[in-house]
């Protein structure tokens, strides 16, 4: 076998590199071809079937304060629908030569609350910079002084702060106490109740901040940091949309209804880019996918009967679009089950 192959590119050195090559390249569009499939299947589900759902039609007056808009005295915390960003704080992330292959949001935090976003993902290393992988930016200063800035320009708004190690990191020392230490007053305790409570119950509070370290204890019960396991998700690493977008639905469908549940649970609409194809090594093309999808996917977990377990909705490249399709659905949930 050896020989056969010796004398193969003895005899035609071209073709013997060629060959592998060109089968590479057949793969990898067929990678492309079946991502593209995927896109036009949700395109012609959108087309079928329309993406409108209870308070479709809601646009806020102001997004930077639509939660006060809807009105805290009314607002229980799981009736929420939470527009959140995925790697949130990536804007700017490595140089001009490795940012596409991180850049998640381009937007500042400061600009993605203004915008209406209410969940942050953001991910630290050691030295309390964020990063995305092996790329860092800021220090997390950067985002705990835009998140102070949000809060004081603003009275009613609740924001979900999940600060994560990064994986293959090790924690930043004594990180909780900083956290607490930045925060303060802002932090409301971790304390299960939280769930059926208004809004204005919990003013002047507005800050819920979930620490997930990798080495560090986790925080405690009444600790004013909450622990991990308050915000989940089920995260399936692909970049293909429709598989993405029905891994959600399945998912999402076997969790408990958000009254009846003591977490947030979070889907994401993004997909994620993969070493199977060139043309999904970077994030924006890879994650525009599915990003127009959003309201699909509400329609969708209205019309399968999972509207009502539908919490934390997550994005890459936010926009006003996804913002008012979660503040709309948070508005049909009062209206239809005030109270409750």
């Amino acid at each position: 076998m050896g020989s056969a192959i010796s004398n193969a590119a003895e005899h035609n050195p071209i073709g013997f590199v060629l060959n592998p090559l060109a089968a590479l390249g057949i793969d990898q569009f067929k990678h492309l071809e079946e991502a593209n499939a995927q896109e036009q299947a949700l395109a012609d589900l959108l087309s079928s079937s329309g993406d409108s759902f209870p308070g479709s039609g809601y646009h806020p007056a102001n997004r930077k304060s639509w939660m006060e808009s809807i009105g805290p005295n009314r607002l229980r915390f799981h009736q929420v629908v939470w527009p959140g960003t995925h790697d949130s704080a990536t804007n700017g992330i490595g140089n001009l030569m490795t940012r596409p292959f991180a850049e998640c949001q381009t937007l500042s935090v400061y600009d993605q609350l203004s915008l209406g976003c209410r969940v942050l993902d953001v991910r630290v290393r050691e030295d309390r910079t964020v990063c995305h992988g092996i790329l860092s930016s800021y220090h997390v200063d950067v985002v705990l002084d835009d998140l102070k800035r949000f809060l004081a320009e603003t009275t009613s708004e609740v924001v979900i702060l999940e600060i994560r190690t990064e994986f293959d990191q090790q924690d930043p020392p004594d990180f909780a106490r900083y956290l607490v230490d930045k925060l303060g007053d802002h932090l409301i305790p971790q304390d299960e109740q939280v769930f059926n409570r208004t809004i204005a119950e919990l003013l002047p509070r507005r800050v819920i901040c979930v620490w997930k370290p990798r080495q560090s204890p986790a925080p405690n019960p009444g600790d004013l940091l909450w622990s991990g396991g308050y915000l989940r998700d089920d995260w399936i690493d692909t970049d293909m949309p429709k598989t993405k977008f029905d891994s959600n639905l399945d998912k999402l469908s076997q969790n408990p209804p958000v009254s009846e549940r003591k977490y947030f649970y979070r889907v994401e609409n993004t997909v994620t880019p993969t070493t199977s194809s060139v043309s999904s090594l970077t994030v924006e093309p890879v994650t525009r996918r599915i990003h127009r999808f959003a309201r699909l996917f509400i329609s969708r977990a209205v019309a399968t009967g999972n509207g009502s377990k539908l919490q934390v909705l997550s994005t890459d490249f936010i926009d006003e679009d996804f913002v008012d399709a979660c503040a709309g659905f948070s508005m049909a949930r009062i209206e239809r089950n005030p109270g409750t």
